[in-house]
């Protein structure tokens, strides 16, 4: 309870030479219970309540945005994902919506306060560590190349500007491994190394910079899969890519048969590497490691499906979120089909075209 407890401090009424001392006193979560009972019982509120109960006091407010919090509810399984979606408008101007699939009436929310100077900006970086979203870098019609991060906690709601990038970036891929954030390749200014990657530890507060030649700026798509990083280079018709092995720090080109099939938004569940194909209709497409091959799955309804899409994966449920934030949800742990087209649900349409950059996931 140290690590989340808060105190008030009040004068001691007495004629001693030290009445000019303060002492603490414990201010309690709730009136007649112990902290740890309280918090107990606070942290088994739904996420979607979270809001109403930083209003109760300020030492709710202060308990629910601290960190200890969020361990608490991560230690004790109670956490819940939400999906973050970056997108641009018909108006090239950025916008971050959100969704918590818990509900029984799903729908997509507007998060407000992206930083202003990032509205308009191309290739950026999009990316989740613990409960905060970054967005890294980019570039404008006549701005260069930035080194600008800025973070957004979810369990504030609020934005800040967090640590630069150690290299200006746009266009470049961006992954999370082993709790530290990866900002590979991409374009930056000239003096930039085209084959280099940054690394953020969130501990220090910091960047690292390294370099590879196998590293290169054409990046396509990028995914974390058995460990490590694998980005695809190319087009989406003749494509390679190369993988980070973290054991040694090295990039190496990765292996052909599973490049071949990676022609479109990728996502893993339970160890399983899924593809979307996008090439005509939408299909989604299953790696068999032991085989060597790509399956298919199945195909999606045309009705319900607005490519481009992204991919998301919650358990066994894949949201597959396209134009206009239109969302699909599939089980592949139940997968059923009709008429040759796969079993799914969705998620009502909200009024806009917006073009979806990326997806992510948030537990707090």
């Amino acid at each position: 309870m140290s690590s989340i407890s808060s105190t008030v401090m009040e004068p001691v009424e007495s004629g001693s030479e030290d009445s000019s001392q303060n002492f603490v006193v414990q201010s309690p979560l709730i009136c007649g219970l112990p902290d740890d009972i309280a918090l107990f019982c606070i942290a088994r509120v739904p996420r979607k309540y979270h809001a109403l109960l930083k209003c109760v006091s300020k030492r709710w407010r202060e308990l629910l945005c601290s960190e200890g919090w969020h361990s608490y509810r991560r230690k004790h399984n109670l956490n819940e994902t939400w999906i973050y979606a970056f997108c641009r408008d018909k108006f090239e101007q950025l916008s971050c919506y959100v969704l918590d699939p818990n509900l029984s009436k799903r729908c997509w929310k507007r998060v407000q306060g992206i930083p202003p100077c990032s509205l308009k900006r191309k290739g950026m970086g999009f990316e989740v560590l613990g409960k905060k979203v970054y967005l890294l870098g980019g570039c404008g019609w006549v701005e260069d190349a930035t080194d600008e991060v800025y973070c957004y906690d979810a369990t504030m709601n609020t934005w800040s500007e967090a640590a630069p990038l150690s290299t200006a970036r746009c266009y470049f891929a961006c992954e999370v491994l082993d709790e530290k954030i990866y900002a590979i390749g991409g374009l930056g200014s000239n003096s930039s190394d085209p084959h280099s990657w940054d690394t953020y530890d969130p501990h220090t507060n910091s960047w690292r910079s390294h370099s590879d030649p196998n590293v290169v700026p054409d990046i396509e798509d990028s995914i974390v899969f058995d460990g490590k990083i694998y980005i695809r280079c190319g087009s989406a018709v003749s494509s390679h890519a190369v993988v980070y092995e973290p054991s040694n720090g090295t990039w190496q080109h990765a292996d052909a048969d599973m490049v071949s099939g990676w022609r479109g938004p990728a996502v893993v569940v339970d160890g399983t590497l899924y593809v979307l194909d996008q090439s005509s209709g939408t299909r989604l497409m299953m790696w068999q490691k032991d085989r060597r091959e790509w399956v298919a799955v199945g195909r999606l309804s045309p009705l319900l499906t607005r490519p481009p899409c992204q991919l998301v994966a919650i358990e066994e449920n894949i949201f597959v979120i396209g134009k206009g934030l239109s969302t699909v949800v599939l089980d592949v742990g139940n997968a059923g089909h009709v008429g040759g087209v796969m079993v799914s649900s969705s998620v009502p349409k909200i009024t806009s075209d917006d073009d979806v950059i990326s997806c992510k996931l948030v537990a707090a």
